[in-house]
């Protein structure tokens, strides 16, 4: 808001020097308005203000409009001739300042925000480009597979020490794997030996025929024992490597071609057990994944399905475009969702397996992240494994 006094008085200087500005009838071109009066009518006047509303045009406007003013009328004498003086103040000024600093502050946020994108893109992701570099080469390290090392190609002090420190690391996982490695070769080497030379003595020793019946008897009884070690032993070790990924040798594979194998290699079993195996093809699945371990997959959900069903009982084998369900008949009672797929659970009805094989499945599963279910629907075992 202006000084009214200090604008008035600036006025009576300036007409003393321009006499033109006595002249100024009207607010078109200014602030102030002066019209001479009568000396009766200048003592009458005292110094009022009036807050009212006026045409004005700002350089930002098209045409005039109504904005609220401050008007000061007073009164003055010049050599002998009376005026009247009407000052204006725009009470909008404040309003405008308030708007323009508003107008200013959201034009530099919208600056400083685009600044520091530009410098996230441009400047932060070239500096950051040799850890996401690190990473990526650290995401496609196999080990037992990779032969070197990931680097960071930066002279950058902490991006350098990240490196020492994953190497490090690495290195002690190597010695673990390697370790492993070495423990399940012996342990599969120093545990078959010995139980082959026990079954091979066991075998000799019926053969001779000098053996009484209840004695050839116990024999056989024990041998079933030692093959049952032996399963026992291949399935921990295979469970192993699995864990372990010993299985890493991906390649494209027809499901139809390995079920109708399996099918196949496990007909004499069906047929000793009584059991029809039907396979019904509503797509052609292929998986990128380890042979072998596709064949464990595979031969182990028909093997669960053909033992563990009733004589003149069905496998069905359906194969979709992502999954594969194998249902089979059975007992006429769920098994446990939660346990089935645990190590050495076993139905109430049979107990002569390993009670490793759905484990061995769902660690196959969970190498290459796909997933296995368990449902029982319409006195139907379903096992479901979905690739995709």
């Amino acid at each position: 808001m202006k000084d009214w006094t200090t604008t008035s008085d600036k006025l009576f200087t300036r007409h003393k020097k321009d006499t033109s500005v006595l002249e100024k009838r009207a607010f078109d071109e200014g602030f102030f308005a002066i019209h001479e009066i009568s000396q009766s009518q200048a003592l009458a006047v005292k110094d009022k203000y009036l807050d009212t509303l006026m045409y004005m045009q700002d350089a930002d406007d098209e045409s005039p409009e109504l904005e609220p003013v401050r008007l000061l009328t007073t009164a003055f004498e010049n050599k002998g001739h009376y005026y009247e003086l009407k000052i204006i103040n725009s009470m909008v000024e404040e309003d405008d300042l308030v708007g323009e600093l508003l107008r200013e502050a959201i034009g530099l946020y919208l600056l400083l925000i685009t600044v520091v994108i530009l410098i996230n893109n441009f400047v932060l992701q070239r500096l950051w480009q040799p850890f996401y570099s690190f990473l990526n080469q650290l995401k496609n390290y196999r080990i037992g597979s990779s032969k070197n090392f990931p680097e960071v190609s930066t002279k950058t002090k902490e991006f350098t020490d990240l490196q020492k420190a994953v190497t490090i690391l690495l290195q002690q996982n190597i010695e673990t794997y390697e370790q492993q490695k070495q423990f399940i070769g012996n342990a599969s080497h120093e545990l078959q030996t010995p139980l082959a030379i026990t079954t091979n003595k066991l075998e000799l020793l019926i053969e001779k025929g000098n053996l009484q019946p209840d004695q050839a008897e116990n024999i056989a009884e024990v041998m079933s024992l030692i093959d049952r070690m032996v399963r026992l032993n291949k399935s921990l070790l295979l469970l192993t490597k699995i864990e372990n990924k010993q299985f890493l040798d991906n390649r494209t594979i027809s499901l139809n071609e390995l079920v109708k194998q399996s099918v196949n290699d496990l007909e004499e079993i069906a047929e000793f057990k009584n059991v029809k195996i039907n396979v019904f093809e509503s797509a052609e699945l292929t998986i990128q994944m380890d042979v072998s371990l596709a064949n464990i997959i595979v031969s182990n959900l028909l093997r669960n399905a053909i033992f563990h069903n009733v004589s003149n009982g069905n496998v069905n084998v359906n194969i979709l475009e992502d999954a594969i369900h194998v249902s089979n008949t059975g007992i006429e009672s769920p098994l446990n969702a939660e346990k089935v797929f645990s190590r050495f659970y076993k139905s109430e009805s049979d107990q002569s397996g390993t009670g490793l094989g759905l484990t061995i499945v769902k660690a196959i599963c969970e190498l290459y992240g796909f997933s296995i279910s368990y449902r029982f629907e319409n006195s139907l075992h379903w096992f479901t494994i979905r690739f995709r």
